[in-house]
């Protein structure tokens, strides 16, 4: 192997291979993460997404190095990476439990509750989710929704089209199983998309079939590509998976077992920032008009510093009767209602690293950074700055 040492010999430079794809937003956004971290705290010379004849990921063979980070998806690529005999990273969940493997992987459950959150505060109470079979994602995401949606006594659909991951479906044939699906839901109704990609393909679906979203069906993706996200019709609202973070944690866990660590027996797992509100979820599933415009002045204004008394000058009702329709839909005041939803913009908008903390607060809402992070802290139980961390990479 060449010699990377430097002239002074008091490091050498460390071969890594990353073995993540570079055309999605979420593998691009990881391997970020990763090179960044190698840049600020480490000597690595990063071999990125390598592929073979096939275009599929894979190590070259005469690549000699010191450690991998892979998104393991499949049992070839596997036994490819383990007969390296390096430190192995792993970043899915797809395949669990490799003996001697360091896992980071998105938080299941807590991207499940922030969905939950966002769907259940827009008043839907029958939910859904979508995610043909596939060897690409595990059931773990699934799992996790059906378990949170049960939690509050609901009933979760999911898609069982009944065939095995791995089979060839045609796009008509597609079509027919998912309308099928779309069918016999009740309505209106609340669908988690395994993913961006799977959540564009369902918005398609509807329109072809006549389904108006979001009136007759939401549609939230359980992850976040900002192009298909954008370009889909209508957009499509999505939960921020913070990929950068997720790539520092594992180039940092790579970094220990480098130097001799044995991996943690459990998974490191990252919390997602929050749910990108678009069009896909913009609807009430409310059937109290009163409450709906109410809802709808809230989070038009919410973060323009309004309080209860503008939205009595705007809708007429006296506020005891506010407070109880409130209570009776969505279990909190219109005043907690309001504090959520600047939360809920602030703890996205920590995500950006642009932004200053007194700048989120006041585009939030609040009169300045500290009544700010009084009510995140009282609301999430920690501080936006410590709460930034968690998301962005040093």
């Amino acid at each position: 192997m060449i010699n990377d040492a430097h002239n002074d010999g008091q490091f050498r430079v460390q071969h890594v291979a990353v073995l993540i794809e570079t055309e999605s937003s979420w593998g691009g956004r990881v391997i970020r993460g990763i090179a960044r971290f190698a840049e600020k705290h480490t000597h690595w010379h990063l071999l990125i997404d390598p592929r073979d004849h096939e275009q599929r990921s894979a190590i070259p063979e005469g690549w000699h190095g010191d450690g991998v980070i892979a998104r393991i998806t499949s049992r070839t690529q596997w036994q490819q990476v383990r007969e390296k005999g390096l430190p192995v990273v792993n970043v899915d969940d797809v395949f669990q439990g490799l003996r001697g493997v360091g896992t980071v992987i998105t938080d299941e459950s807590e991207r499940a509750r922030l969905g939950l959150e966002h769907l259940v505060a827009r008043g839907f109470r029958k939910f859904a989710y979508f995610a043909p079979p596939s060897n690409r994602y595990s059931k773990n995401r699934g799992e996790a929704f059906t378990h949170a949606v049960g939690e509050l006594g609901y009933e979760c659909h999911e898609y069982l089209p009944g065939y095995r991951a791995g089979r060839k479906i045609g796009w008509e044939e597609q079509q027919r199983r998912v309308n099928r699906w779309l069918a016999s839901l009740p309505r209106p109704v609340a669908i988690l998309a395994v993913d961006a990609h799977h959540a564009r393909q369902l918005a398609e679906i509807c329109h072809f079939g006549g389904v108006r979203i979001p009136d007759d069906m939401a549609i939230l993706a359980g992850d976040t590509d900002e192009l298909l996200c954008e370009v889909s019709t209508p957009p499509l609202s999505s939960i921020s998976v913070a990929c950068e973070r997720l790539g520092h944690e594992a180039a940092a866990m790579l970094q220990r077992m480098m130097a001799g660590e044995d991996p943690p027996k459990e998974p490191v797992l990252i919390a997602p920032h929050g749910v990108v509100s678009r069009q896909s979820t913009d609807v009430l599933a409310i059937d109290d008009q009163t409450v709906v415009r109410a809802l709808r002045y809230i989070r038009t204004h919410a973060h323009h510093g309004i309080v209860v008394e503008d939205i009595l000058r705007e809708i007429p009702i006296s506020r005891r009767s506010l407070e109880i329709q409130f209570r009776a839909y969505l279990g909190r005041s219109p005043a907690e209602e309001i504090r959520r939803v600047r939360l809920e913009r602030g703890r996205e908008l920590l995500g950006r690293r642009e932004l200053s903390i007194t700048e989120i607060a006041l585009a939030c809402g609040f009169s300045n950074a500290t009544r700010f992070g009084v009510a995140f802290r009282k609301s999430f139980g920690t501080t936006p700055r410590a709460f930034r961390k968690t998301l962005i990479a040093d």
